[in-house]
């Protein structure tokens, strides 16, 4: 049995104290934090996030005063990447999947960065009907047009 003990005036950055604590995982990515278990991240064990956790890490992090692992990479491409982790599927919101594709290749997801790169493949290869056209009119008389013709 475990026990929590929460004081609604404390910040949110208090710390619970519960059994089974040390499976939580806080980052600080570009300013924003994101908090994830141990499980999550170590979900593609040769990715950078898995090494960053593992006890005899081989990898250089600094933490903040929060104890959250710095990580200087913008955090609206980072949301994708850990989702994806959290569970299996790419959901975008809007962001661009060249953007998230950097992330993926920066954090050495590889089953994400095979899973970006088949969606810009297949979405360069569409037809240009579902690219927007812009056609420009010209107005002219007709003297002025047969002008330019000749």
């Amino acid at each position: 049995m475990s026990t929590v003990f929460i004081n609604s005036r404390k910040s949110p950055n208090a710390v619970l104290k519960k059994q089974g604590t040390d499976q939580w995982v806080k980052l600080n990515v570009g300013g924003t934090y994101f908090l994830t278990t141990k499980t999550t991240l170590s979900r593609d064990p040769n990715s950078f996030l898995s090494r960053l956790i593992q006890e005899d890490c081989d990898l250089i992090s600094d933490r903040d005063e929060t104890g959250a692992y710095l990580i200087d990479r913008d955090p609206k491409y980072f949301a994708p990447v850990l989702n994806y982790l959290r569970h299996g599927k790419l959901v975008l919101d809007g962001v661009s999947e060249e953007g998230v594709l950097e992330e993926a290749e920066f954090y050495n997801v590889t089953q994400l960065i095979a899973l970006l790169k088949e969606c810009i493949s297949h979405r360069d290869q569409r037809p240009h009907a579902d690219k927007k056209r812009v056609y420009r009119v010209l107005q002219c008389r007709e003297q002025e047009l047969t002008q330019v013709i000749s």
